[in-house]
């Protein structure tokens, strides 16, 4: 009798571990689903947002003349003027912006897979295609003021999502760098490391090269030889500062970065008006040329990309590295992803008038004029001043470690 029991119970044991083990299994599964559905849906925001973009250089370009049915909206004005152009980009930056504000607001505090607000996110995309439509609909009959007014609070926005940006930026390259030095005992990663750093280098400096040959072959260039001398001499700066012996932080960070800021100058200097800039090239050649169109789709996809990067990357915002990830947490933060495609919004509005809300821009144009032109330098000077601040803030605190020490130790 007693064996009898002990068996029955040993039997109910066993039943229990294996519908437990059968749960886990499940769960397991459903986990997986879930990350992957949300994993895609980043991508179909992205399409989104591409097509955004897509639709206000159709508004800004040929809208006036492919629907004329919008000159009767009030909103819109005269002949429609107010919906076409600069103010059509900015609404339809708007309905851009509202339909990513509403996913925000919606999605922020998700953090568990099981949540139902990451069945918002992931999935419901017929009802979400209903709220785009009205969120894009609906800037086309607010009043002009208040779409100036949107543009306005749009640069600030603009500005945010380029800070944004920088910092992940940054933060990619440290990474890359840490990846490619941190394991001394494998010389040939560490010898990879080196040709990269070197190859980054002549890169940074055959793009030196070029633009003074390009844009600053005259002595009447005055403003692109400072900009390109500029350049070269935060170039050499963090070269010098990453060699010095108490920060050693090798060369390929510095490398990515000298590229990087390249880059920033020669963009800053394309986005000079074409009638002024000192260009060896003759200009009127490039006007709606198949090289323009070519540089306006890649600016697109580069907006895009921008916007789809930073909002993935919002691990590098977050003040505790160390946070231990469960198997049913979310596989990125879905609030920070809506919020930087909201504030793309907004730059691909400052980009398509350049940041100008009384631009009439060319046909195929994109970010060109002064005020671009400043907005990409003092973004480039910016970058260099936060990434040499990076290389010396962790000498600057360990020299204020020993002083203190030091000042406790002669007071004792």
């Amino acid at each position: 009798m007693f064996d009898w029991r002990m068996s029955a119970s040993e039997g109910a044991v066993h039943v229990i571990h294996f519908t437990d083990r059968t749960l886990q299994e499940v769960n397991k599964v459903d986990y997986a689903v879930e990350r992957r559905k949300s994993l895609h849906a980043r991508y179909y925001f992205g399409i989104l947002f591409f097509i955004m973009n897509l639709v206000a250089w159709f508004f800004r370009d040929y809208g006036q003349n492919v629907l004329p049915w919008i000159h009767y909206i009030k909103a819109c004005g005269n002949e429609g003027d107010d919906c076409f152009h600069s103010l059509g980009v900015l609404r339809v930056s708007l309905g851009c912006f509202i339909f990513f504000l509403v996913m925000f607001v919606t999605t922020v505090k998700t953090r568990k897979l099981c949540e139902g607000r990451n069945s918002w996110h992931s999935r419901w995309w017929e009802l979400k295609a209903v709220l785009l439509l009205l969120s894009m609909a609906l800037p086309f009959f607010i009043p002009s003021q208040f779409v100036q007014i949107y543009g306005e609070i749009a640069r600030i926005g603009a500005g945010i999502f380029l800070l944004l940006q920088l910092v992940s930026v940054i933060h990619f390259i440290m990474w890359w760098n840490n990846y490619w030095t941190a394991d001394e005992e494998t010389k040939e990663r560490c010898s990879l490391g080196l040709v990269m750093s070197t190859l980054f280098y002549v890169c940074a400096i055959c793009g030196i090269v070029y633009m003074y040959a390009s844009y600053a072959s005259k002595s009447s260039c005055s403003l692109n030889i400072f900009f390109i001398t500029w350049t070269s001499i935060l170039l050499a700066v963090m070269m010098v500062i990453s060699l010095n012996s108490k920060v050693n932080r090798g060369l390929l960070s510095s490398g990515i970065m000298a590229s990087y800021i390249v880059f920033l100058c020669w963009c800053a200097i394309r986005s000079e008006p074409a009638t002024i800039r000192c260009d060896t090239k003759n200009q009127e050649t490039r006007n709606g040329s198949w090289i323009t169109i070519l540089g306006f789709l890649i600016a697109i996809f580069a907006i895009v990309l921008a916007a789809f990067s930073t909002g993935i990357d919002s691990k590098c915002f977050q003040f505790s590295k160390n946070k231990v990830e469960n198997e049913d947490d979310i596989p990125y933060n879905y609030g920070f992803f809506h919020m930087v495609f909201s504030l793309g919004a907004m730059y691909f509005a400052m980009l398509f008038i350049s940041w100008d809300l009384n631009n009439s821009a060319r046909k195929w144009s994109i970010d060109v004029g002064w005020i671009s032109t400043w907005v990409k330098v003092l973004n480039e000077w910016f970058a260099a001043t936060i990434y040499i601040w990076m290389l010396i803030s962790p000498v600057v605190r360990q020299n204020k470690v020993m002083d203190n020490g030091t000042t406790a130790s002669i007071d004792a």
